[in-house]
């Protein structure tokens, strides 16, 4: 490339969101939250997080809580059984510089956090 522009650092990061209710959010009427998978990426996990909760507000949802789980590299040596489709689907996150919502698990009853007791 006669750009002279450096190599992408972006990697993919897979997230659990937990969101909460708020109007518009498309979530089932009876539903309490949902639990989300994503693939994000980002030059570091933080930027990645960051760029989910964004992309998730203009989405009119309400998110709660953010775990990353790391990379692809980082899940294959935690020992992470990480199929094609899931593989495709980071693939387009980094190809893209997307944000993924690999799944979507809508909650009911209790609220997600209260479940833990």
């Amino acid at each position: 490339m006669a750009s002279g522009k450096a190599p992408s650092r972006q990697q993919v990061y897979t997230l659990v969101v937990q969101i909460g209710r708020k109007a518009g959010d498309g979530l089932p009427k009876t539903a309490t939250g949902a639990g989300l998978v994503v693939f994000a990426s980002g030059v570091d996990e933080a930027e990645a997080v960051r760029e989910t909760v964004a992309v998730l507000k203009q989405a009119e949802t309400a998110p709660l809580d953010v775990t990353g789980y790391g990379t692809l590299e980082e899940r294959l040596a935690e020992g992470h059984e990480i199929g094609r489709e899931e593989r495709a689907l980071m693939q387009r996150a980094l190809d893209e510089n997307a944000v993924i919502i690999a799944q979507m698990e809508p909650f009911y009853g209790t609220h997600p956090q209260e479940e833990a007791d």
